[in-house]
């Protein structure tokens, strides 16, 4: 049976030593180091690579990753019981540098936190129940558990980045989705992305390429200029539309 939110609350996490892979060489990861005197997010997973959370969790949590840290987040752990070049590759893929991925690959963790689940219906064997959870100072405040009713396999509802900075902090908002549709060498394009970066604003960038070419920017955008700038699924336009709409103009 898992544990409770209500039971964890208060409790510290468990010790444990990680097996690291970092730059090539192996490293040992410790629950201390991770936590001590940290503020710290933990969302923890079945596994790297699976639909939902390559999908939705962990690139939920990486978008949120600055705004989780502007209202006091000092770090944001990804979990999950795969070693450590697994974690690696994975986070490459995902291009989710505002997450620390911890490689739990004898599951010692998620066997303290009573989160350990049988998953070899499905040929995974031991892995972790999805959850996640604010630490502060290595104990638990706060948990937030999918619940196990047995009505499915893999449930998704609670352990979400925006359910956890509503958590921290209700009135922040989430920032919104930000496409930069860019040609090499243009430099509008980059002074574009320039103004982006300069307000700490994380984007997409989009190249051109044989795919992405001036008929499929026309496409979308009913423009042939570059770059083109969606925020929030809205055309904002190019540099200079954008200039405006990031000074409120």
């Amino acid at each position: 049976m898992l544990p409770t939110a209500e039971s964890l609350a208060g409790q510290p996490v468990p010790q444990v030593t990680f097996k690291a892979r970092v730059d090539d060489q192996w490293r040992d990861l410790t629950t201390e180091e991770l936590f001590k005197g940290k503020t710290v997010v933990v969302f923890s997973l079945p596994g790297a690579y699976t639909p939902t959370c390559s999908s939705t969790h962990l690139p939920r949590f990486n978008e949120l990753s600055s705004v989780l840290r502007d209202n006091g987040v000092d770090d944001i752990l990804c979990l999950s019981v795969n070693d450590t070049f697994v974690m690696n590759e994975w986070k490459q893929g995902q291009e989710a540098d505002g997450i620390t991925f911890v490689p739990d690959g004898n599951g010692d963790f998620a066997r303290g936190m009573g989160m350990l689940v049988d998953k070899r219906s499905l040929g995974f064997g031991m892995r972790s129940w999805r959850y996640s959870m604010l630490v502060r100072d290595g104990v638990i405040e706060k948990a937030f558990i999918e619940d196990a009713d047995g009505k499915e396999d893999d449930p998704f509802k609670v352990s979400d980045a925006d359910t956890m900075l509503r958590h921290i902090n209700p009135e922040a908002r989430a920032p919104e989705p930000i496409v930069v549709f860019s040609r090499p060498g243009c430099p509008f394009c980059a002074r574009a992305k320039a103004a982006l970066s300069e307000r700490g604003l994380r984007y997409t960038d989009i190249s051109q390429d044989q795919k992405i070419n001036s008929g499929v920017l026309r496409a979308i955008t009913g423009r042939m200029t570059w770059p083109q700038v969606f925020i929030g699924g809205r055309l904002i336009g190019g540099a200079d539309e954008l200039d405006a709409h990031l000074s409120g103009a």
